[in-house]
């Protein structure tokens, strides 16, 4: 089953179609962490893909978002780093907790939207991808991202609401992969973000890579913040404490940075203004798409819950703007792709958009330092 799967359509056919439970999962965990990727048979993306088409062939045909190009420097003389930022929605919250009542339950069922998960990955095929709300970790998304060839790695929250519903398939937490052909690790921390000097449930990932074309050494760190209104000031101090740690691991931004994720903070947050004034000198991707350069997309996460209609933008994509060109970036689905009933859809597997860029090295890293 999954300690022992081939290289063929079929065989891939049989991780797609079965979900393990979270008993199955406990019971797996040992052989899942003690594969070693090498061992395994890689996985053609194209055949993926068109086992996941083949599963999702009576749902709605999927919508088109197109990059939009930002770069105005010369062009750099590597190939662009490209990065995907991604709440994908925790089965267990998706169908127990969130309540998304405008959403088909059948529209969450997890056989169909792993693979609109899958299939959106796919489709942009980033060099490094940062999730948030990842509770299918070792049944689902290391075993096969593995064999697309990434390194793969995880950390869940210490008191995750998954745990909470029943037949859930273990904690969620944030996951970060990066293409092995295209970098290496150099080094790497899993941070349990701190407020007011007490540990907390959010976490983090900060990884140092090297980039094997250029020789140049960045860092990608992906989080997840604690949520709901009211938390503002929590969130601010797990934002400080992050970005602490962060000054740390780049040496106070000697070493490129790109920061992922789900801060559920609006711009008008503290969270907001601590990382767009931070001395790492940090910018954030999306605002580049708007006219002026200055604002955010009007929304990132779009849903109906019993409490009414949300949509925000709590999900970014910061980057080292002295040592980091942003190329493009890929356009947000628009109030009439999303529709009506909002996310998550038969069309759409989240309730937040996924984030895309491409970054090249600035040539010349010091001169806006």
């Amino acid at each position: 089953a999954v300690c022992s799967m081939g290289n063929s359509t079929s065989r891939l056919y049989s991780v797609l179609a079965k979900t393990l439970s979270s008993g199955a999962v406990s019971q797996h965990q040992d052989c899942l962490e003690q594969l070693d990727s090498a061992q395994l048979d890689p996985i053609d993306p194209k055949d993926l893909l068109e086992e996941c088409q083949i599963v999702l062939q009576k749902r709605p045909p999927r919508f088109r978002r197109n990059f939009v190009n930002l770069k105005k420097n010369p062009a750099s003389n590597h190939r662009p780093i490209r990065v995907m930022q991604w709440n994908i929605l925790a089965q267990a919250l998706g169908e127990g907790k969130d309540n998304f009542v405008q959403c088909p339950m059948e529209a969450l069922k997890w056989e169909e939207r792993k693979c609109l998960i899958l299939e959106e990955i796919l489709a942009y095929k980033p060099d490094i991808l940062c999730l948030q709300e990842v509770d299918h970790y070792f049944d689902t998304f290391e075993p096969l991202l593995s064999r697309l060839g990434y390194q793969c790695t995880f950390f869940p929250k210490p008191w995750s609401p998954c745990l909470d519903v029943e037949h859930n398939n273990g904690p969620d937490g944030c996951a970060m992969f990066f293409l092995k052909e295209r970098f290496e690790l150099v080094s790497s921390a899993n941070i349990r973000l701190t407020a007011m000097k007490l540990k907390t449930n959010q976490v983090a990932i900060a990884q140092t890579l090297k980039c094997h074309e250029t020789g140049r050494l960045f860092c990608i760190a992906v989080t997840h913040l604690k949520a709901r209104t009211g938390w503002e000031r929590f969130r601010s101090a797990q934002g400080c404490d992050l970005l602490q740690n962060l000054k740390n691991i780049t040496q106070g931004a000697k070493i490129p940075l790109i920061v992922c994720g789900d801060f559920n903070a609006e711009p008008t947050e503290e969270v907001y203004r601590e990382f767009s004034n931070s001395s790492l000198n940090l910018n954030s991707a999306y605002k580049l798409l708007s006219p002026d350069g200055q604002t955010e997309p009007p929304y990132t996460t779009w849903k109906i819950r019993p409490s009414g209609e949300c949509r925000h933008t709590l999900d970014y994509i910061w980057y080292s703007q002295h040592a980091l060109n942003v190329n493009s970036a890929l356009g947000l689905l628009t109030e009439e792709q999303i529709g009506p009933n909002r996310l998550p859809s038969f069309n759409y597997p989240s309730d937040h958009l996924s984030l895309v860029c491409d970054f090249s090295f600035n040539q010349d890293p010091d001169r806006l330092l």
